[in-house]
């Protein structure tokens, strides 16, 4: 009798102690909750507030997203009521981006909002932009949304890392990037381009001659794909093509996330559902194509230091090898140079090609300058030093129809930046595309193509240089910059060479954010051999 007394006292202490157990883990969590959504958010803002900076007021589950997604149907709404398909206005961020045009007229060039429990400022005022830019202090990192809600995309590779992994990679990468070595892929440039052109070629004959129309987006990004495979992991876009491919599809997948909404990123609806599938499968094809790569002794490409970089990952302090995997270390690099070094250089060769299909003149003249330099034959490293014409088309489109949005930075500890002082856990985000266009920093022609803005140079082209930021500025300049505008210049100055171009009727423009800025529906041109 006493021992069944004991069992049930003990059965019953046992349940209550699982009761307390549980309810205290719900009370964690609730405060967790409760510091994530109220508290920080609230303490952080302010912070600004008491410095004069303000901004629209959030949500304290979802932020300011509700209101940039109404501002942003009725903008798509009022563009659908009028016919703007024939015509091409360069002047498009109020289109895609209306809530910044909203809250910089009514905040100011500085302002706070909030995508759901991230924490923003919003930095147009070209002083404080130069100030951040430059900063070289690790305290200015990427914000941690990078990494996980872009995680499947972006994971912890030199595009999204900070501290010491982001100077670690970067040690690593930026050396096989220097305009020295890249000269020398000039050669597999050029092979890559040519396979692609007799495509186009063949087309055209098909057709007898006559004007034949072509969607080029998809093919300049296989080109793209292709050149990156060869002259950075010593494979070819047939080996490649399944990762890119799927790098594609997982882009759109993200793109359509709003981040910063907690616990979003885990439910398991359809999107999400597809994005772990995608993520998983990419992660596995890398990993088959690093087994693939060629022992020691053979000629070192990029894939081979990123490797050898994940062995010695570890550091003097031991902080990488804690933080990141060798495996991981290696597939994420990867995705980030295969997204980053194909996607953004292919887009920006389609609005080129758009461009120069728009303005006639400016082509004759970037064509004339080719067949000057080049001759009959093919671009080498030293030619496309003098492609000068052709060099001001590629900057111009950089500044009209940047590949990136935003440069996004966090504060790792309080920093005081041109006399405000920007509180540890706050998020900064540069407008790209706005700043390229403004009117006070370009003139009023900034809103117009003129490649001729260039022709001294970024320094003569703009009131303030550091507004022109395609590939970012200081510190953090995009590795890859020598690479994407060696790329550019062999691509376009081949097809100025092989064909005359023009814009189909059937070319609608409109700009697209999907991470990147992209033709929305593709470029479609009609075209001729020369």
């Amino acid at each position: 009798m006493i021992k069944s007394i004991k069992l049930i006292y003990s059965f019953r202490m046992s349940i209550m102690m699982e009761v307390v157990v549980a309810v205290g883990a719900v009370l964690v969590a609730l405060i967790h909750f409760v510091f994530v959504l109220v508290l920080k958010p609230r303490s952080l803002r302010t912070k600004l507030h008491r410095q004069g900076i303000h901004g629209p007021s959030p949500h304290f589950y979802f932020g300011n997203i509700p209101q940039i997604k109404t501002l942003l149907l009725q903008q798509q709404q009022q563009q659908q009521s009028q016919d703007v398909s024939l015509s091409i206005s360069h002047c498009w961020t109020s289109t895609l981006f209306p809530h910044i045009h909203k809250w910089t007229k009514q905040y100011g060039p500085m302002y706070l909002f909030s995508s759901g429990s991230i924490q923003w400022l919003m930095v147009a005022d070209m002083e404080m932009v130069k100030e951040i830019l430059l900063n070289t202090s690790l305290n200015l990192g990427k914000p941690s949304y990078l990494s996980k809600d872009m995680g499947p995309l972006l994971g912890q590779g030199i595009l999204s890392s900070s501290g010491v992994i982001w100077a670690h990679q970067r040690k690593i990468i930026a050396p096989e990037l220097y305009l020295d070595k890249v000269k020398a892929m000039v050669d597999q440039i050029v092979d890559s381009t040519n396979i692609t052109l007799r495509t186009w070629e063949t087309k055209i004959e098909e057709r007898d001659g006559v004007d034949s129309e072509i969607k080029i987006d998809e093919d300049l990004r296989s080109l793209s794909a292709d050149i990156i495979a060869r002259v950075c992991f010593g494979s070819n876009y047939v080996e490649g093509k399944e990762i890119f491919t799927k790098l594609r599809d997982l882009q759109k997948l993200l793109s359509k996330i709003y981040v910063g909404i907690p616990g979003f990123r885990y439910l398991p609806n359809k999107n999400n559902r597809q994005i772990w599938r995608l993520e998983k499968e990419i992660d596995t094809n890398i990993s088959k194509l690093v087994k693939q790569c060629p022992n020691e002794g053979h000629e070192q490409d990029l894939l081979q230091m990123i490797l050898e970089g994940a062995k010695n990952h570890e550091g003097s302090d031991g902080l990488l090898s804690n933080s990141i995997s060798q495996e991981k270390f290696i597939i994420d690099n990867c995705k980030n140079i295969f997204f980053a070094g194909h996607e953004t250089t292919a887009i920006t060769a389609s609005w080129c090609l758009m461009l120069l299909a728009t303005y006639q003149d400016w082509q004759d003249r970037a064509r004339a300058e080719v067949l000057e330099v080049c001759g009959n034959g093919s671009p080498d490293a030293s030619m496309l030093r003098s492609m000068k014409t052709l060099t001001m088309v590629i900057q111009e489109t950089l500044r009209l129809y940047p590949p990136a949005a935003f440069v996004v930075r966090t504060a790792f500890e309080d920093i005081n930046l041109k006399g405000i002082k920007v509180p540890k856990g706050l998020n900064i985000q540069i407008p790209i595309p706005v700043l390229q266009q403004d009117i006070k920093l370009w003139g009023p022609d900034a809103h117009k193509f003129n490649p001729e803005r260039f022709a001294n140079g970024v320094l003569g082209a703009c009131k303030v240089p550091q507004a022109y930021m395609p590939f970012g500025i200081g510190a953090r300049v995009c590795v890859g910059q020598h690479l994407a505008m060696i790329e550019l210049k062999v691509v376009l100055s081949l097809i100025l060479s092989k064909f005359r171009f023009s814009l189909s009727s059937s070319y609608c423009h409109s700009p697209a954010f999907r991470l990147v800025i992209e033709p929305g529906q593709g470029v479609v041109l009609k075209m001729t051999r020369i």
